[in-house]
């Protein structure tokens, strides 16, 4: 067993509709690990953990009094927003950094690291869900925090926050919209990255069941200490209440995935 929970559930109102996920809450390892060969200053990096989310999470969760689920372990170890036949699922190297404690590794080290805390993870959030479905009698709408960095290589990344997603755009246009209403911060549609990812947290559990959902991703520098995490946490409150408040958004729908069929 761990030296620590692999996930974090914030109670709070389950018949609210709504449920915030942050997959890449933290940087920590269980003490069997060490730093995987890393020197400590790599548990800092955007490479072990989303900076500013936990924070972020915790806030909205309070302030909106919903349920949250938080993944408790650095995504060095193994990320939990991958398929777990992902070949990034535990990353030998990354932005740079070799990861000495990931390679080489038995297939028993593999499975041991999916049964001790990815899959455990991804249960928690099923069943935070489920409830969630079972006390508000609807579809639940599912927000999922990330952060990015404000550069990459040695690009400026204009945006201050960006929205992922697939082929389900119910909660993402809404949620675009309201964030872009302000005119002070510039909004990233399928920025910095692609949303459509096989087997991802949205994928997985919203995707494949027809949930209403969206990932939101907020630069880090943005976020990166109480102050801005008290600001973006006031700029989102209530952009997540006004789309909890649309009934279109508590429907079961599902809509093809641009990376193929759902498995049988």
């Amino acid at each position: 067993m761990p030296d620590f929970a692999p996930f974090e559930i914030l109670d709070g109102q389950y018949d609210t509709g709504m449920v915030l996920l942050a997959d890449h809450a933290m940087n920590r390892l269980p003490h069997e690990y060490g730093t995987l060969g890393l020197p400590d200053t790599a548990f800092l990096r955007h490479i072990a953990f989303d900076i500013g989310i936990e924070g972020l999470t915790r806030r909205l969760a309070s302030m909106l009094n919903v349920p949250a689920v938080l993944g408790c372990f650095s995504r060095l170890l193994i990320d939990p927003n991958r398929g777990e036949d992902d070949p990034t699922l535990v990353m030998k190297i990354s932005d740079g950094a070799i990861i000495p404690g990931n390679h080489p590794m038995t297939p028993q080290e593999w499975t041991r690291r999916l049964d001790t805390y990815h899959r455990p993870y991804h249960h928690a959030v099923e069943r935070v869900i489920d409830r969630v479905a079972e006390t508000s009698g609807r579809a639940p709408l599912v927000l999922s925090l990330h952060s990015f960095t404000p550069f990459w290589k040695d690009y400026a990344r204009p945006w201050h926050a960006g929205v992922l997603w697939d082929t389900d755009e119910r909660a993402v246009r809404p949620l675009i919209e309201h964030l872009a209403a302000s005119g002070d911060i510039v909004v990233g549609d399928n920025e910095p990255y692609d949303g459509a990812l096989k087997g991802d947290t949205m994928y997985r559990h919203c995707m494949m069941k027809g949930i209403p959902h969206a990932l939101l991703e907020v630069r880090q520098d943005l976020i990166a200490d109480e102050s801005g995490i008290d600001a973006w946490a006031e700029r989102l409150a209530p952009v997540f209440r006004t789309l909890n408040a649309d009934p279109t958004l508590h429907e079961y729908r599902i809509f093809p995935s641009r990376t193929g069929p759902y498995p049988a």
